[in-house]
């Protein structure tokens, strides 16, 4: 079995991929540590996987080597995975910190994606789970091109609310772990980059400045007219959400007319404005992805940290840097459908296990 071919050599790409309620097929393959299945079922129904969310299927993991790479863009179909049938065969990720430092002081390029896990221990609502409404609606039911089209009060206090909330809140140990790292490294000629599922800003605000946002930005806006998009940090974004969107199940809508939301004010354009990221439905942004891939296809060392492995495409891409040889190291409060696939994995917050890796190895210069 040839070892998996760089992004960059994978011609085809498709710009979406919308999960049907039932696809067949038959083939298995299943070859050393890499072990491919083409799906045999996939069930759709809807659920929340980070800002919006996509279908729930069931397919084997190791079919996504089966599904050219860049093919699955959509933002966030998130999957079941099941146990590869070889997993037997591979071998238990190591916890052993001083061998990840050994590789972290040779690393030049460093990708580190990040997830959820990173921003829920700054206090971050994740709106996942029993719990995970807004009043009585699921984020679904309000990350999307349709309900804003229905309702675009409703869904602008959903936002609003969120916004009110990370200005409240600050990085931690982990976020200001990575932004040191970066900065450090780049003065000796070496890289850092982050790519985020996030769309709460904090790895910028602890410092980060080479961030992917693959799901976009909750302090950007688009007008929905001219497509101007821009960043706004308004508090309120405006005057008629001050004081609105409080999340107790029995809030009453606030019902506010289209003309007093945010609009835009790019060349006097005046157009109704919405939040910059990534719903179910919609396109990831092509030229964050491709840079993406490009980051990890030149990386030497990936770490993953906070994230659930299940929020496609993100959870693609450790797994491909992983199986062209290049060691991956995870960081989590618990094992993912991905974990036995790196060479590494850290058990516990991502504030108390990230910052001893990334900080700085007897090798670097002072």
């Amino acid at each position: 079995m040839t070892s998996p071919e760089p992004f960059k050599d994978r011609k085809q790409r498709l710009t979406s991929y919308f999960v049907r309620p039932m696809v067949q097929t038959s083939r298995h393959v299943c070859a050393s540590n890499q072990t491919f299945h083409n799906i045999t079922q996939l069930s759709h129904s809807c659920t929340r996987a980070g800002e919006a969310l996509a279908g729930f299927c069931c397919l084997n993991p190791m079919l996504l080597r089966q599904l050219t790479y860049r093919g699955l863009t959509h933002p966030h179909l998130r999957v079941h995975l099941r146990r590869p049938q070889c997993s037997q065969d591979m071998a238990r990720p190591s916890s052993d910190l001083a061998a990840l430092r050994e590789i972290f002081s040779q690393a030049k390029n460093i990708a580190i994606i990040t997830g959820a896990g990173v921003s829920a221990e700054s206090g971050v609502p994740t709106f996942r789970g029993a719990g995970g409404y807004w009043r009585k609606w699921q984020a679904q039911e309000l990350a999307s091109p349709e309900a804003f089209s229905r309702n675009p009060s409703r869904v602008w206090e959903f936002y609003h609310y969120r916004r009110e909330v990370m200005l409240t809140k600050n990085p931690n140990p982990a976020h200001l772990a990575i932004a040191e790292c970066e900065e450090r490294l780049s003065r000796q000629g070496r890289a850092l980059t982050v790519i985020t599922q996030n769309i709460d800003e904090l790895h910028r605000r602890a410092g980060s400045s080479n961030i992917l946002e693959l799901h976009g930005n909750l302090f950007k806006t688009r007008c929905i007219s001219c497509g101007h998009e821009a960043a706004n940090y308004k508090s309120p974004i405006c005057a008629a959400l001050q004081g609105k969107g409080a999340p107790d199940p029995d809030t009453n809508d606030a019902q506010i007319s289209v003309e007093e939301l945010p609009r835009c004010e790019h060349k006097g354009c005046h157009g109704l404005l919405r939040p910059a990221v990534v719903w179910f439905g919609e396109n990831l942004d092509s030229d964050i992805l491709t840079r993406a891939e490009k980051v990890l296809d030149s990386c030497d060392l990936c770490l993953v940290v906070g994230t659930s492995s299940v929020v496609y495409p993100a959870a693609m891409l450790a797994p491909q840097v992983a199986a062209r040889g290049v060691p991956v190291a995870e960081f989590n409060m618990e094992n993912t459908p991905a974990t036995m696939k790196f060479k590494f994995h850290f058990h516990g917050p991502c504030g108390t296990t990230l910052p001893p890796a990334l900080a700085r190895h007897e090798a670097e210069p002072t």
